[in-house]
């Protein structure tokens, strides 16, 4: 099922000010021009933006996955991906988060019961909630202990991504006695959940990341998601991959983002270099060459990464039909795309100060959020160990190994 571009929501206008209408292409732009007004001073400031995840939550698009029959948008993963990057040119913060919704999501479809996923899509169009990740597979601190009809929860967790101002949260634990991962869906004002609130690095700075703890949280049988549950099948598998291609879209966006605002500050203000023949530094033949390399690293990777999204869309829809090889594929198309929109997006990122010039240094500008948002971002897995394992298909043959980051 796809969703026209010339779809259209109910208009909308809430406490930010902002009157959502039009097709989807529409309330997108309305909502990245809105979260353009303050971006440069959020990112200074840090903390949760409650008035712009509000906004997000306003705009309908939180209910882009769903399909129409269940209350939501119908729109496919090409779609979603693409909305993704268009809001991390101007708030890769909030573009994370909004991507997590769908990640949020795909998990409860990928692990849980044919049931149970409906039910919680149903619910989440119905009351247009926003999911919170407390998954991390990496971090095994929280255990689970075994009780009548359900278990208990009690640890912590990193990098907790949209967790502050959530409705509903994916939470993980370990099996005490059989090492058995778990995972739940479960509501974040439940008693035993604490959000630490202690995200403050130097990029990425309102995605909400930090840790959270677990005190007798209390989980129902009905809330895990196990069936069929995590890698299960080359299906489930697919998590993992929606996530490297958010990873992947988000990084293209934040690098596309600062080529716009490098180009419009070159355009406006940079000076030509004393030593150049060109009367401006629009015809300087160094200038136009540096932007020259930009716009061909970043659209070969726009490339990359949307035929991936087109290949995911298709896996997508064949469920637990999805075979090994398909699914083999799609991740050697993800990881081509990741791999590319990293070192294309650090490159853009780093050296559109040289053709900006001194200037562009200015603190009022920010400029260096670009930069910083994708230094941090690009940490979340090591893009070594993509370029291994398209190095093992490319000299053996064989394609990754599904795992939660593969």
């Amino acid at each position: 099922m796809t969703l026209a571009l010339n779809s259209r929501l109910d208009d909308v206008e809430a406490s930010h000010g902002v009157a959502f209408s039009g097709s989807i292409q529409e309330i997108t732009q309305q909502l990245c021009d809105y979260l353009a007004q303050t971006a440069v001073e959020r990112d200074a400031a840090g903390g949760t933006p409650y008035e712009q995840r509000q906004a997000v939550r306003d705009s309908g698009l939180l209910k882009l996955l769903i399909a129409k029959n269940d209350g939501g948008l119908g729109g496919n993963w090409q779609q979603i991906y693409s909305i993704i990057r268009q809001i991390a040119r101007v708030d890769s913060s909030i573009a994370q988060v909004f991507a997590f919704q769908f990640l949020m999501l795909a998990s409860i479809r990928l692990y849980g019961s044919e049931s149970q996923w409906q039910q919680y899509f149903r619910l989440t169009a119905e009351r247009n909630l926003w999911w919170g990740n407390a998954l991390n597979p990496l971090d095994n601190r929280t255990i689970a202990r075994k009780v009548t009809g359900g278990y208990v929860f009690s640890g912590q967790k990193s990098f907790c991504s949209g967790s502050m101002g959530s409705d509903y949260l994916i939470v993980s634990a370990i099996e005490e006695g059989s090492g058995k991962f778990l995972v739940a869906a479960v509501p974040t004002n439940r008693s035993g959940i604490h959000l630490n609130g202690d995200w403050d690095n130097i990029g990425q700075r309102q995605t909400d990341s930090g840790s959270a703890e677990f005190t007798q949280l209390r989980v129902d049988d009905s809330e895990l998601l196990m069936q069929p549950g995590p890698l299960s099948s080359p299906f489930a598998t697919v998590r993992s991959l929606v996530a490297q291609l958010i990873f992947t879209n988000i990084y293209l966006g934040i690098a596309e983002g600062a080529l716009q605002e490098g180009a419009k500050y070159t355009r406006s203000s940079s000076r030509v270099w004393s030593g150049s023949l060109a009367n401006t530094v629009h015809e300087d033949p160094f200038t136009l060459l540096h932007y020259g390399e930009f716009w061909a690293s970043l659209h070969a990777s726009a490339v990359l990464a949307d035929h991936a999204a087109n290949l995911l869309d298709a896996a997508w829809q064949q469920t637990l039909g999805l075979d090994e090889q398909t699914r083999g594929e799609l991740a050697l198309a993800v990881f081509s795309a990741k791999v590319n929109a990293t070192r294309a997006g650090l490159d853009v990122t780093t050296r559109i100060f040289e053709v900006a010039g001194a200037r562009a240094t200015t603190a009022k500008l920010r400029m260096d959020r670009f930069w910083r948002n994708l230094r941090v971002y690009t940490l979340h897995d090591p893009v070594d160990y993509k370029l291994k394992d398209l190095g093992d298909w490319a000299l053996n043959g064989q394609y990754p190994t599904p795992s939660f980051y593969a």
